[in-house]
């Protein structure tokens, strides 16, 4: 057997070796798929994919390392394939219509599974919470609005938790039917706020504007009409959805206009060893000291206090709850304490998220290919 029998031999039997390897490797990634599922999280994670690929390239020969991080790279990119075959069955409420930002948020976060449309926030709350759908994507503040009342308010009497919050920056873009150009436009439409954010850009053309109910209501509007001199104001995502074309993109004058999205679900919330991010809400004694005594149970514990908001319970008048984002592990010793110091403190303490990190999700002309209805 000469030198080139062998190496294809020992080939053979290294292949063999992995291919009953990699059968593993796909179980395991079909009880990831099924805890991703439960606990309403995106089938991608790149923070732990790169750590994972430097951690494992690491421990290969340097001349090896560059093939080895490719071949990886390849293997993950196949488990999630496998993954999202895994979770087509997952439903997704937001409300709005199709080319919504509530809907490409829910979209970009989920690449797999079928999102649903409601009428409003609570809506698909309701669907998740009486069991239609599998969790909710809906937003909890903008960077231009402040926060969204309404679903603060779910959160606080509903029963569901949070898996994760998501950043959104939200870019305008002009769209118009086929073959339009910008010369011909006469009229432009969209929702007030969406006008109100490319104002500049939409009054240096002189264009008529109109208000719609929103902004992919109003990119179907136009699709579906017989004008060709009306234009809208919607995510460039809206052109792909109703057969647009982008006529001018990123027209908005506010560039940090962003907004977070969080995800509901049933599963109840649990504290895994990577997390660095909790949500809390609670309310206090009526007496003096005591939301001192609840932001001091907090900082004392040795976990940053991010935000702190109040709102009204609308349970009696000038009764406040209490929304506040920290950074730390709550299911270490100190978190458990702190919990325990602040439940002492206030009358109510509910655990609303815990997760590892906050995500701004990609801004991206395609959106992903899960079903809707």
């Amino acid at each position: 057997m000469n030198l080139l029998e062998q190496a294809r031999v020992e080939i053979d039997r290294i292949d063999n070796e992995m291919a009953r390897l990699f059968e593993q490797r796909m179980k395991a990634a079909e009880l990831v798929a099924e805890h991703k599922k439960i606990h309403c999280l995106p089938i991608e994670d790149k923070a732990r994919e790169n750590a994972m690929i430097k951690r494992n390239a690491e421990g290969v020969e340097f001349a090896y390392r560059p093939y080895y991080e490719q071949f990886l790279t390849s293997l993950i990119t196949e488990s999630k394939k496998y993954q999202k075959c895994l979770l087509e069955g997952m439903t997704i409420a937001y409300s709005g219509v199709e080319g919504a930002f509530a809907h490409l948020a829910a979209r970009r976060i989920f690449k797999a599974g079928t999102t649903v449309a409601c009428q409003n926030f609570e809506e698909a709350y309701r669907a998740v919470e009486q069991g239609r759908c599998d969790c909710a994507v809906l937003p909890i503040e903008n960077s231009y609005a402040g926060d969204v009342d309404t679903v603060m308010d779910l959160a606080y009497r509903g029963t569901l938790s949070i898996s994760g919050i998501y950043d959104m920056p939200l870019s305008q873009s002009l769209l118009g039917k086929p073959g339009v150009a910008i010369s011909e436009i006469k009229e432009v439409c969209s929702h007030p706020q969406a006008l109100s954010q490319c104002m500049p850009y939409l009054q240096s053309h002189g264009w008529q504007l109109t208000q719609a109910v929103n902004t992919a209501m109003a990119a179907q509007a136009v699709a579906q009409g017989e004008r060709r001199d009306i234009a809208v104001v919607a995510a460039r995502e809206a052109a792909e959805i109703y057969g647009l074309e982008v006529l001018e993109g990123d027209i908005n004058e506010n560039k940090n206009n962003t907004t977070r999205f969080a995800v509901f679900t049933r599963t109840p919330c649990e504290v895994a060893p990577a997390d660095k991010h909790f949500v809390l809400m609670f309310t206090i004694k009526n007496e003096p000291g005591s939301l001192g005594r609840a932001i001091a149970a907090i900082s004392e514990g040795g976990f940053n206090l991010k935000c702190l908001k109040s709102h009204p319970t609308g349970n009696e008048n000038w009764s406040y709850y209490f929304y506040s984002e920290g950074e730390g592990n709550l299911g270490s010793p100190e978190g458990k304490a702190m919990l325990a110091d602040l439940g002492h403190v206030c009358e109510q303490v509910k655990l609303l998220g815990s997760f590892a990190s906050e995500r701004v999700l990609e801004c991206s002309g395609k959106i992903g290919k899960g079903a809707n209805k």
